[in-house]
């Protein structure tokens, strides 16, 4: 009877085991997109472990302007500026005018002609001109009302200078007048959103189309990227089952193709194309404006930690990619 039990357990482990590979067959099949364009290959790093000038600590921002990189420098508290070859070209400290001065710059991007700062650390965000020079400071106070932050993770602004804010503890997505006045919100505070639009599990980053002022937010937790109109009303979502939330513990499925593991970055590039930093994955990937997925590229880490942290584009289609574990800017071409 005993021999008879451990075949049967055996059959029906066997059976589940199948069962879970015709499964994962099935979801690879019907949900997991071919590439339609080659990965990207690297070709050129700079940068170091370390707090002096062209060291860094924690890179997770970066964004381009013409032959300047801003990157987000977090735990050496400062933005460091290079030129395409990774030399230094000056840096901009984080968090003056009353604010903390160990400032966690977080995602950076440029809209406008102006670099969009969140500071993870002091609950703010900051508005510099390209030289460095600080327009405006919003928040600042750590609080969950209108125009209060909770760790913002990201922020850009719509070419007529609506703000938009990623508040990441806070659970939402903040509008605001380009002086910071509160216009509207997108989710629901502290509470988190798992399977419908509009709502968020710790949203990470926003992006912003130039040309027709859509925007689109890295959903982090739900391994998702949403998109919204310039009113913020939903558009889209994908990533994952028709950009489903999966729960981490079945999610074990989030490296197929156009699938994430905590997206913590985005950007524009050039022709509209939507690239995105999936962290966990340690890979960049790239889709259309619709989400339709293109490719993905990137490395295993040779350090602890994750190749991938923040993702920028410059207006000839090379990619920007902040590498945490080897505190290194990669650039990337097709």
């Amino acid at each position: 009877m005993r021999r008879f039990l451990l075949k049967l357990m055996a059959w029906i482990g066997g059976a589940l085991g199948a069962l879970a590979l015709l499964i994962a067959a099935s979801i690879w099949l019907f949900f997991a997109p071919s590439a339609q364009q080659p990965p990207y290959r690297l070709v050129a790093s700079w940068g170091s472990p370390g707090s002096a000038p062209g060291q860094l600590d924690g890179p997770n921002g970066i964004a381009v302007a013409g032959a300047r990189i801003y990157v987000a420098d977090s735990l050496n508290h400062r933005i460091e500026i290079f030129d395409p070859q990774g030399r230094v070209q000056g840096s901009i400290g984080v968090g003056p005018q009353g604010l903390l001065p160990q400032a966690r710059p977080m995602n950076l991007n440029i809209a406008g002609g102006k670099l969009y700062v969140a500071d993870y650390w002091n609950d703010a965000v900051q508005v510099f001109t390209l030289d460095g020079h600080l327009l405006r400071t919003l928040g600042g106070k750590q609080g969950s009302g209108p125009g209060q932050f909770r760790a913002p993770g990201g922020t850009s602004a719509q070419p007529d200078g609506t703000i938009i804010v990623t508040d990441f503890y806070n659970q939402r997505v903040q509008m605001l007048s380009p002086i910071g006045r509160f216009i509207r919100q997108i989710g629901t505070t502290g509470d988190k959103g798992y399977v419908s639009g509009g709502n968020f599990n710790y949203p990470m980053d926003v992006t912003v189309s130039a040309s027709d002022g859509h925007f689109y937010v890295a959903d982090g937790y739900n391994d998702r990227i949403q998109e919204f109109d310039t009113q913020g009303r939903f558009l889209g979502m994908w990533g994952g089952p028709f950009g489903l939330h999966l729960p981490a513990s079945i999610n074990f499925l989030g490296g197929l193709p156009g699938w994430f593991r905590t997206p913590t970055s985005l950007a524009i590039g050039p022709h509209g194309n939507v690239y995105v930093a999936d962290q966990e994955n340690d890979r960049v990937q790239k889709f259309t404006a619709g989400g339709r997925f293109l490719t993905s590229f990137g490395h295993t880490p040779q350090s602890p930690g994750y190749s991938v942290g923040a993702v920028a584009v410059a207006g000839d289609g090379s990619v920007y990619v902040t590498n945490l574990a080897s505190s290194r800017v990669e650039i990337w071409r097709p």
